[in-house]
């Protein structure tokens, strides 16, 4: 029986008796629903740059974590926000990940979309809508010559630069017109990222939601589906129920998944999340669960992982990154917790001691030797002494 002593906010350490993990069924030809995990990047801690600046990523732990992912039965959301877009991960790193990653996945003939944005252009500047046209073509062309799938992630150039919500739909419509298959919208809300505050041109969620929704009318065919990431199940399920019939929605609900996955008696949501990079063995048995109808056991496999999750996503919510690979380090993903950016200290030591709680209660580590283990080494260096 492994045990790690934790700190707690009085400065003193309590004990925890860390479970053996559960076994679980899994069977990916069951699952009810089209999942993406949105994956991380392992950075290479051996590498001579400055890791505060410049890109330095351990291809072989990166890529083998998306074919673990794809064992499970999970498609890859590729060069997201998880693996620090746009904090770490610029456009050039992006190039070569998503390259990577789709040849691993055509191997394996497994599911991964590749985020395109326009995040190579110069953040100070505002820029033309044809300058932010011609960057997002730039990049849909990027991963579709490499026979890559597209999310079409958020801006923050046109969130900079639109005067209103038809310059959103200009160059949305711009850009549906030109990809060779249905690609997945991102609207990634501002607690994400505080700089795509007022996406799609409204001021409040509701008014850019009607925004969003003509744009989806307008060329659902040329959009398999929309990820909405706003932390709210309620705005999920309202612009679920006003898609057309053939766009999916996919939950980017990190707090509340299973009830949005599991559905109610007017539909349900698909799901592209950061949180199934980090439960994803648990989450794999619980869609099996689900694709049996067996909802007692998917609501006692999934339910217990909600805490953890929403403690990973909490306030900034920019900073999920760190309990990510925190996770990914103590289950032996990845045989460090050095991140890109330094990504690694953007989380209390406080914050990292309540997630093991979590994480145990929630039955996601694989070996509660090894995780102990390398929890208290990492503790160790922020002044934990035992």
């Amino acid at each position: 029986m492994s045990s790690i002593y934790l700190p707690t906010a009085d400065r003193s350490l309590e004990q925890l008796i860390l479970r053996e993990p559960e076994t679980y069924q899994v069977d990916p030809s069951l699952f009810p629903r089209t999942v993406f995990a949105a994956a991380h990047v392992v950075s290479d801690p051996f590498s001579e740059v400055d890791p505060w600046i410049d890109v330095n990523i351990d291809w072989d732990q990166t890529l083998a974590f998306r074919e673990h992912l794809w064992e499970l039965g999970f498609g890859v959301a590729e060069a997201m926000d998880t693996a620090q877009r746009g904090m770490g991960l610029d456009w050039n790193g992006s190039k070569e990940l998503i390259e990577k990653s789709i040849n691993a996945a055509n191997a394996k003939k497994a599911l991964l979309a590749c985020g395109v944005g326009t995040d190579h252009l110069d953040s100070v500047k505002n820029h033309d809508l044809e300058d932010i046209i011609v960057a997002y073509e730039e990049q849909c062309e990027y991963v579709e010559k490499l026979g890559g799938r597209i999310i079409m992630m958020a801006s923050r150039a046109l969130v900079k630069s639109a005067k209103g919500p038809d310059d959103y739909l200009k160059v949305y419509e711009s850009i549906l017109k030109q990809v060779t298959q249905p690609v997945i919208i991102h609207w990634l809300g501002d607690v994400f990222d505080p700089a795509l505050k007022g996406y799609w041109g409204g001021h409040h969620h509701d008014q850019a939601m009607e925004i969003c929704l003509k744009m989806i009318d307008t060329n659902q065919e040329k959009i398999d589906g929309i990820k909405i990431s706003l932390l709210s199940k309620d705005k999920e399920i309202l612009m679920r129920r006003r898609l057309p019939q053939k766009v999916k929605m996919y939950t980017g609900d990190d707090f509340d998944f299973p009830e949005l996955i599991q559905g109610d008696e007017k539909g349900f949501s698909h799901a592209l999340l950061g949180i199934f990079d980090a439960i994803a063995g648990v989450a794999s048995a619980g869609l099996t669960a689900l694709g049996r109808n067996d909802f007692l056991s998917y609501e006692k496999i999934l339910i217990p992982t909600v805490p953890l999750s929403r403690h990973i996503f909490q306030y900034p919510t920019k900073f999920y990154k760190t309990g990510i690979v925190f996770l990914a380090y103590l289950n032996g993903f990845q045989d460090h917790f050095t991140m890109l950016g330094g990504q690694e200290s953007a989380r209390s030591t406080l914050h990292l001691a309540e997630l093991i709680r979590l994480a145990n209660e929630a039955g996601v580590f694989n070996d509660p030797e090894l995780a102990a283990h390398r929890a208290k080494a990492v503790f160790q260096t922020r002044g934990v002494i035992v």
